[in-house]
């Protein structure tokens, strides 16, 4: 079975990058990070919506391009090459996807044209502190249709306009659309590892809260919108690693150290071999994902699970190792290589940790194994 992508994807994908390399340069990254104000960046977000990214699995119908996840996924892995500094995550992979599978038609008639036009930006709010989400950990609750409680972190919750929201309803657990630019929400920026990648701490007072999908059914939900995240941000961190290895790479052919170039000692081909084991591994189980994720296989949530855990361990090495080759001069600032680090720690939590995949995982095989 062939998992690559076809032709036209792969044109896809390669207009991407050249997109991405002209418009999303270090410096653009940066210029988020080194500004306490901003969390995104503003004109990148814009053009990327131009280019109709933000709409790719979307249907015409509904404003978006109607392609499918296969170029989605490939989409993502640009932008993970390039740490770009949007909130592309958390509103096309979490909230797209959400009301894409259990919005009605007036949520979708209204939010996902916008979506895809850029003129909204989403979060997913899941978590209320440290530790996994389960429907015991869930104490923010809708009744009357208003929502009070807490979730922290929410990433891109700072810059959000709408908020998908894990809460009990009648005691049972439901996920609920809420305005964040309406009365009765409290948004606090938090401090996070990667400036570039904002989050908040959100407090709901009487906020008005309307449910997505069906009474009680909401962790059913999330469960099935963060495997379809997994798969996507799978390939965001598969971008991130690859670009990882050649920064490695080519520094490694021009440092000089003792009369040779750096990439004729063994140790440091040992690390650059390890790094494309891993790499090659999270890409072989992205694209089982990303096949999983476009026909709605009933293999999705071990696909997804698989290919979370393989991208998170990959990108994270990559990024790590990318410092060790460039010695002392890969910790500092001026090095962009820090800027893998810090997105290759965000994206391994922004859908629950590798640990909570792991298991998940288990799970999955444990329940098919039985069947």
């Amino acid at each position: 079975m062939n998992f690559d992508y076809s032709d036209d994807q792969k044109f896809l994908k390669n207009e991407a990058r050249k997109f991405l390399e002209a418009n999303c340069g270090p410096a653009v990254v940066r210029g988020v990070m080194d500004n306490a104000d901003r969390s995104y960046d503003e004109g990148l977000w814009k053009a990327v919506a131009a280019q109709g990214w933000l709409g790719a699995a979307i249907p015409e119908d509904f404003g978006g391009l109607g392609l499918g996840h296969v170029e989605l996924c490939a989409i993502a892995e640009e932008l993970g090459r390039v740490v770009a500094p949007i909130p592309f995550a958390s509103t096309v992979y979490f909230l797209a996807e959400a009301l894409l599978l259990a919005g009605d038609d007036k949520q979708k008639g209204e939010l996902l044209p916008k979506i895809a036009a850029g003129e909204l930006i989403g979060a997913f709010a899941t978590s209320e502190g440290p530790g996994p989400v389960t429907p015991a950990s869930v104490k923010a609750k809708v009744e009357g249709g208003k929502l009070t409680g807490v979730k922290i972190p929410v990433t891109d919750g700072d810059i959000a306009d709408v908020a998908l929201v894990l809460a009990n309803e009648g005691g049972k657990p439901g996920l609920f659309l809420v305005d964040l630019k309406g009365a009765g929400v409290q948004s606090e920026t938090l401090k996070t590892l990667d400036p570039a990648r904002g989050a908040a701490r959100l407090t709901f007072s009487g906020a008005s809260a309307t449910r997505v999908g069906a009474a009680g059914e909401g962790f059913a939900l999330v469960e099935q919108v963060m495997d379809r995240a997994a798969v996507l941000l799978a390939f965001e961190q598969v971008g991130g690693a690859d670009r990882c290895l050649e920064m490695a790479k080519a520094y490694a052919l021009e440092r000089y150290a003792f009369g040779r170039v750096i990439a004729g000692y063994q140790a440091i081909k040992h690390k650059l071999a390890d790094i494309y084991v891993k790499n090659e591994v999270a890409r072989s189980n992205a694209y089982y994902g990303a096949w999983a994720l476009n026909t709605g296989a009933a293999e999705l949530p071990i696909a997804a699970s698989a290919a979370r855990v393989a991208a998170s361990e990959a990108f994270w090495f990559a990024a790590k190792e990318n410092i060790q080759t460039h010695g002392g001069m890969g910790f500092t600032w001026d090095v962009d290589c820090h800027l893998y680090y810090r997105r290759s720690r965000q994206l391994s939590l922004v859908a629950g940790a590798p640990k909570v995949w792991k298991e998940r995982l288990v799970q999955q095989l444990e329940r098919r194994n039985a069947a």
